[in-house]
This record gives C-alpha cells, sequence and structure tokens, in this order.
C-alpha cells in the first residue's frame, strides 16, 4: 500500500466564535459556568473511586458528599436510584435529592469485549448477592444492576475486575461504553475486523484525567460489519467499515450523532482511515469536543451541537490540522444497509462454527440467566457472548452438531434464538421503577405490549421495531423507530391526568435514517397502548402496496390511520 497523505501545511485556522461565550476551554473560556464544570473542576471526578473505597464504603451511605453523590459517583458507573413512592407528576417538579434512593443503578461495561464463561458467571452473581437478582442489558453493551448499596461496591468491583469486567466512565461527562459489532472476527461477510481499534481505544480513554473532563457524554460506536449493527448515526463519533478502492479495508469516520430532546444525525466525513490509525482519530475528535465543546448550558453541551456549527468541512479541517498533524485520505461513505443487524438466529462463522443471536425481553435479564449463560458456554465450549446495540446477545463459537441443543438449553434460562417479531425488535428504557428522570413505567409495559402483540398479531411477514421510553431523553432511541412512545402524563376519557405517551411514527437507521413523525396532538395512555398500536399495524398490513414498508407507508397515509381513529381489516 502507498499512503498518498502528506502532513498538513500550518496555515492559520479560523476556528468558528459562537455568537457568546460558550464556556470553550481552547478560546479561553475556563471559569465554569454552571454547577456541573464547578463540580469537575474542585475535583478531578475519578478520584472519588478511592474515597468510595477507604471512606463512604465505610461510613455507609449517609457520610457521602453530596457533590461526589449527585456527580463525580457517575464516572464510577453509579447513579442513585430512583425512591420508591413518587409519581411521574413529582419528576420535574421536586429536588434530585428528593427523589434519591439509599441504593445504586450499576453500569458494567463491556465495550465490545467476548464475555467468556468466567465474566457471564461474575456478572451473574453480583446479580444474585448484590443487586436483587436484577440485571438488564441495555442498548449500549452495558450491564445494568439495581439495589446495589454502597458498602458493598468494593466487593463487586473486586468480583467484576477479577473477570476483566469494569464500571469506570460508564455514567458521567466521559467516554461512554463503546458499542462494538457482537460478529467482530467472525462474520462471513465482514469488511474489517475492528476488535484492535476498540481495545486501544480503551486502552487510552478510560481513567485518563486527558479525556475525564469532556462537556457532556461522549458515545463512540465502531463497526465493520456491512449491516451498520451499532447504530452509528446517532453516536457522537462513529467508525464504519469502508473499501477504498487502493488501500483496501479501513474505516470512515461519522460525528455528531444524538438523539434526546434535539435529535441530530450524525455527519459522515467521506474519509479512510486505516486500523491502526483509528484510536488516533478517536483522540483527535474527543480532544476537539473537550477544547472546543459548549459547556456554559447543559442542553447544548454534546458534541452535535459544535459539529451542526462548525459543519464537517471546518470540524474535519480542524481535526487534520490542528490534532492528526496529517490530512486523511478523502474516500466515498460506505453503502447504507437497508436495515440495520441485530444478528438473531444460527449463523456460521467464517471459521466453520456458529454464533446464536439471542433475546431475553427488552433487555431484562437477571443473575440466574447470566449464571446459566455462563453454564451453557462452559458446557458447549462456547467462546463467550457479546451484548449487542439492541438489547440483545450473541453467543459465539458453538459447534455445527450443538446449535439445536443449545439454541433449546437457552429457551430454558428464558432466552430465544427464534424470537418474534415483537420480542425481537422492541427494546425499553429503564422507566419510573428505577430511573430518577423517568415519568412512566416502560419495562413492564412493554413486556405486557410484547404478549399482547404475539396473541394478536402473531404471524408478522414485514419488521417493525416499537422503541418504549419514559422521558423525553431517547435513551430507547424513541426517535428512530418504526413506533416510538415518549412518555409522559396524558388525560384520558374521563379527563384523568394518567401515564401515557406521545407517538412517533416512521423512523429509521439504516437506508431510511429519519427521525419519526409526530402527529400533532396525538397521545395515548398506557392502557390503551396496546389497542392502538395493534390498530396501526392492522391498517398498516390491510393498506401497504406491495414491498411498502411501515416507515414509507406513514409518509404517505391518512392522518385517521395513523391515530387509530379508523381502523381497516387487515387483508
Amino acid at each position: 500500500m502507498t499512503d498518498q497523505r502528506s502532513p498538513v501545511e500550518p496555515q492559520p485556522l479560523e476556528i468558528p466564535r459562537p455568537k457568546r461565550g460558550e464556556g470553550q476551554w481552547e478560546l479561553g473560556y475556563r471559569e465554569p459556568l454552571n454547577k456541573n464544570e464547578q463540580s469537575k473542576k474542585d475535583d478531578n471526578p475519578l478520584n472519588v473511586r478511592d474515597r468510595i473505597l477507604y471512606t463512604y464504603s465505610k461510613r455507609g451511605f449517609d457520610s457521602i458528599d453530596p457533590a461526589d453523590l449527585r456527580g463525580r459517583f457517575r464516572w464510577m458507573g453509579l447513579y442513585t436510584q430512583r425512591a420508591p413512592g413518587f409519581d411521574g407528576g413529582k419528576t420535574a417538579t421536586l429536588e434530585e435529592e428528593d427523589l434519591d434512593d439509599r441504593y445504586f443503578m450499576m453500569r458494567v461495561r463491556t465495550d465490545g469485549q467476548i464475555l467468556g464463561g468466567q465474566a457471564l458467571r461474575a456478572l451473574g452473581e453480583v446479580a444474585q448477592q448484590y443487586a436483587r437478582n436484577t440485571a438488564d442489558i441495555t442498548d449500549r453493551n452495558n450491564i445494568q444492576y439495581h439495589w446495589i448499596e454502597v458498602e458493598d461496591v468494593p466487593a463487586i468491583w473486586e468480583r467484576l475486575e477479577g473477570a476483566g469486567l469494569t464500571t469506570i466512565e460508564a455514567c458521567g461527562d466521559s467516554p461512554r461504553p463503546f458499542l462494538g459489532s457482537p460478529v467482530a472476527g467472525i462474520a462471513k461477510d465482514e469488511i474489517i475486523d475492528g476488535s484492535s481499534a476498540l481495545e486501544e481505544i480503551k486502552r487510552r480513554a478510560l481513567n485518563n484525567p486527558e479525556f475525564s473532563n469532556l462537556p457532556r457524554k461522549f458515545k463512540t460506536a465502531l463497526t465493520g460489519h456491512p449491516s451498520h449493527d451499532v447504530a452509528p448515526e446517532v453516536n457522537d463519533i462513529s467508525f464504519v467499515g469502508t473499501v477504498h478502492p487502493e488501500f483496501g479495508p479501513g474505516f470512515d469516520l461519522w460525528v455528531g450523532g444524538g438523539l434526546s430532546t434535539n435529535p441530530h444525525l450524525a455527519q459522515k466525513l467521506g474519509v479512510w482511515i486505516p486500523l491502526e490509525e483509528v484510536a488516533d482519530a478517536w483522540e483527535g475528535v474527543a480532544s476537539i469536543f473537550r477544547d472546543y465543546g459548549y459547556r456554559r448550558l447543559r442542553s447544548r453541551a454534546r458534541l452535535k451541537f459544535l459539529v451542526a456549527d462548525w459543519g464537517k468541512d471546518k470540524f474535519r479541517e480542524v481535526l487534520e490540522t490542528k490534532y492528526l498533524k496529517r490530512d486523511l485520505v478523502s474516500n466515498p461513505s460506505p453503502e447504507v444497509p437497508d436495515k440495520q443487524g441485530d444478528h438473531m438466529g444460527v449463523h456460521e462463522q467464517k471459521d466453520g462454527k456458529f454464533f446464536l443471536g439471542a433475546a431475553p425481553i427488552v433487555g431484562r435479564v437477571n443473575g440466574d440467566i447470566l449464571v446459566g449463560l455462563a453454564d451453557l458456554v462452559d458446557k458447549y465450549g462456547a467462546s463467550g457472548a457479546r451484548l449487542t446495540a439492541y438489547q440483545k446477545l450473541v453467543v459465539i463459537g458453538v459447534a455445527g452438531a450443538d446449535t439445536d441443543a443449545f439454541a433449546a438449553d437457552l429457551e430454558k434460562i428464558g432466552l430465544t434464538a427464534t424470537p418474534s417479531n415483537w420480542r425481537r425488535r422492541t427494546m425499553a428504557c429503564t422507566g419510573i421503577e428505577f430511573c430518577k428522570l423517568a415519568i412512566v413505567e416502560t419495562k413492564a409495559r412493554a413486556t405486557d405490549l410484547i404478549d399482547e402483540l404475539e396473541r394478536r398479531i402473531p404471524d408478522l411477514d414485514t419488521p417493525i421495531s416499537i422503541n418504549v421510553n419514559g422521558c423525553p431523553n431517547a435513551c430507547a432511541r424513541t426517535q428512530v423507530a418504526d413506533i416510538g412512545l415518549k412518555g409522559q402524563l396524558v388525560l384520558d376519557s374521563d379527563g384523568n391526568q394518567v401515564e401515557g405517551f406521545q407517538v412517533h411514527l416512521g423512523g429509521g437507521l439504516a437506508l431510511g435514517a429519519n427521525f419519526g413523525r409526530k402527529l400533532r396532538a396525538h397521545k395515548v395512555t398506557s392502557k390503551g397502548l396496546g389497542d392502538y398500536v395493534t390498530t396501526v399495524v392492522t391498517n398498516y398490513l390491510a393498506d401497504r402496496q406491495d414491498g411498502e414498508t411501515f416507515a414509507s407507508w406513514v409518509q404517505r397515509a391518512d392522518d385517521e390511520l395513523l391515530r387509530g381513529d379508523k381502523s381497516l381489516e387487515r387483508v
């Protein structure tokens, strides 16, 4: 390979300046402009680990400094969970400390790594011993616990770290857990295996003071699979497998994606980056965010706002000139798949063994399931499991002769490699059960919804996704589902305030990447959700044209069909 790049010639670099000071460090705005920035300046959040180990775990919950409890603990993967007894109407009216329980949610990051039997068993036993058997698979490759007591955190860390796992910077204004392809290194149709790059990014990023004080969370995704199986459009930084006509396989760089209340799709830079330089590019983008990211308002502190203001060309220029000190190779962005891969079912690997994609229900597993999965991995001599970007898991390295038996054993522990559309394509965030930001229940409601739809529409012949979120923050990617449900309080037919959802229809990633359509003044009660979704899906099935997807139908369908005011009989 001939590398045709050259060092960037020193040029005066014009950095776009905002109309008002946004707290950008590199432009001289170093004084904290809000309490979060002040807290991080007062003490690097990474320092809280020692206080947890040697002070708080020994003296108990009441000894915790509030600045640590509601701030720096997050860098250790810990949030206080929602105290019981507060309904959704209290979420926006009470102070955070009023909603604090004396227990913690804990996130364990996996960052695309294969979880062998030892790691799965550690995850399961921690859930059984310290988390009242709770464990959820999140859409960021995490295992999330609840009911954690601060006194137990040192023992939990010792158990997890002994199995190669960590909670460091699973939350906070830091490099959040990385999304990696669950079939990296094993898929027959993979463009390039990015596992080594993701490991190098993790080595450089975690526990590093250079990146522990970012303006806000910083979400990373990397895949070399052509199905774009890590939702690259909605991450702050994504590396997506591509092929250069001369240099061969490498990665395109996408920046500035994110959802929440002001969603943006990532900007594709149209470059080719070799595997060994991916970590350099990650460092460059993270450094731009650290140095130029907006720190005045938390609501505008994500990278997506900086990218939107600068534009992708200026962003690339700053990255090359100031941080990489070299030009990136231009290359058209890769083709976009019709839909992103979740790898459910049984598939042959390139080495002749097989992987099995398996689904819990809306990511909800528990310690017993994880220990049971560890037993199966050991019993069948499998390599282990990876978590997916869709609250699912993929078991890797199963012998061909064992796939049927392995799939049958998965069913016995509460997982399935043959999920219905509704179980396969429904996600839900934590919701009001544990989350202080939530307004409505999500996990249990989504589980009930799956049961209803499996009874009412059992043989769906086309994929339809449902994402259920407890608040506007879109942790479950509300805006990019076929049916996105954003939790809020609504009025029922009798005028009573009850839990419900604002509906987003026709969103998606991959080829049809767009944000769902909101119907004006349209809300659905939680109780009426099953009837509503059934009506809308039935209307689609009756009214669709040949080959028309749900998202395409939404764009042309009459409002009365989308609102569920009119029901067509299914043909």
